[in-house]
């Protein structure tokens, strides 16, 4: 049978940025976002790259004229020295990856910098709340919306499904990059993919590598009661977060931090580790002088968390393992414990079990005064004016200092 002329390609209608030149599937994703982003609402208040505002907006972003002032066959700026600058690619996806980009734009920002920010890679949009999927295409990634509104050129917003895809990986290639910087960007990285940039590919991640590989490195370290945590600065391999490490930051833990905001301190050190490190990527030396993680002892694993995980089990768990649980699952899943509560005048037979929220928690040492507060170990529970003391597993207590619905 005569095999059917492919249908030329016709011109997208760029709105709030573009994503390729052509109509092909891996970077769809960030145009669709694009079109939905029009002509939306209000806008959201910034605080580097993190929106203060729970309502998201997508104002159309002007590109910058100075940062990326591009010649019309693609060449970079030059730096004072009249060499072109290094070409960096970043690639991110959260809110705590849109803060490292904002750093790395304002360093780029200075005027004897010898580096650009070239382009930027996301993971496509996703729906948030409910029903989104109903009223269009997804917002873009925070990234992406961070970079948009930093004046990264709209052609260099990049958002494939996968880093995998030709497509992708062509046009990564014709940028000509000289380093890729990596933070919490949540794709695989194929060896195509790594033997593009010239230099490498270097990673922010928040744990002391080789400690706490893996998907949730703060969410584990906290979940372990670790005394001390960290990030680091790594090359990136093709076995995960197994590269050998440029920087490595130390971070003493007192027991009182909690996922959300330490992730977000951690990835702050981090690009600030990183910032430090670039010129002697730029010479070399880094990449010769970068010390294998073997040397920082036996690599452990920070898989994802589950939903199930969130649940708490005041019998069989001590209060030090719950409190540790409440600090590294803040955000998502969140914990939450089950209880029987009734009247106090009520027959006994009136119990009913409710479920709470556990937002904030230490562990209660006073054990004495507990009891004598009208507490056992058998299960009741001691309510205070501003506190609840549960009991947990091996004569401990859990003072729940704030509680949810």
């Amino acid at each position: 049978r005569p095999r059917r002329r492919p249908e030329p390609i016709r011109p997208m209608a760029m709105t709030s940025f573009a994503v390729a030149a052509t109509r092909r599937a891996p970077l769809r994703g960030c145009l669709a976002a694009a079109r939905s982003a029009v002509g939306g609402g209000s806008s959201a208040t910034f605080s580097r790259g993190i929106p203060i505002s729970s309502h998201r907006s997508h104002p159309r972003v002007a590109p910058s004229t100075r940062r990326f002032a591009v010649a019309a066959d693609g060449a970079s700026p030059t730096s004072a020295g009249g060499q072109r600058k290094h070409r960096v690619v970043f690639l991110g996806t959260p809110d705590v990856a849109a803060s490292a980009l904002d750093a790395l734009l304002d360093a780029a920002d200075e005027p004897d910098c010898a580096w650009e920010v070239h382009a930027v890679v996301s993971q496509p949009g996703r729906p948030r709340g409910r029903g989104r999927s109903k009223s269009g295409p997804p917002p873009p990634s925070p990234v992406a919306e961070c970079a948009l509104r930093r004046g990264v050129p709209e052609d260099r917003v990049l958002c494939p499904v996968k880093a995998n895809e030709p497509e992708f990986l062509e046009a990564l290639a014709r940028m000509e990059p000289d380093l890729a910087v990596t933070a919490a960007y949540g794709n695989f990285l194929p060896s195509k993919f790594l033997a593009i940039p010239r230099l490498g590919t270097l990673n922010i991640h928040p744990s002391l590598l080789p400690q706490f590989r893996g998907a949730a490195p703060v969410q584990r370290a906290l979940e372990r009661g670790v005394p001390v945590t960290g990030v680091t600065v790594a090359y990136t391999v093709l076995e995960m977060d197994a590269g050998p490490v440029v920087r490595r930051v130390e971070r003493p833990l007192d027991g009182s931090e909690k996922h959300v905001d330490l992730l977000r301190e951690l990835f702050a050190t981090g690009a600030a580790a990183l910032l430090e490190a670039l010129p002697s990527v730029w010479t070399g030396e880094a990449a010769t002088l970068a010390t294998p993680q073997a040397e920082f002892g036996e690599p452990t694993h920070a898989p994802k968390v589950s939903p199930e995980e969130g649940v708490l089990d005041f019998r069989n768990e001590t209060a030090t393992t719950l409190r540790d649980k409440v600090r590294g699952f803040d955000g998502w899943p969140g914990t939450k414990g089950a209880f029987l509560v009734k009247k106090e005048d009520a027959a006994e037979d009136a119990w009913q079990e409710v479920t709470l929220k556990i937002i904030t928690a230490n562990v209660f040492e006073d054990a004495s005064e507990t009891t004598a507060a009208g507490g056992d170990y058998s299960g009741a529970v001691t309510l205070t004016k501003k506190t609840m003391r549960v009991p947990c597993a091996g004569g401990t207590w859990l003072e729940v200092t704030t509680p949810g619905p």
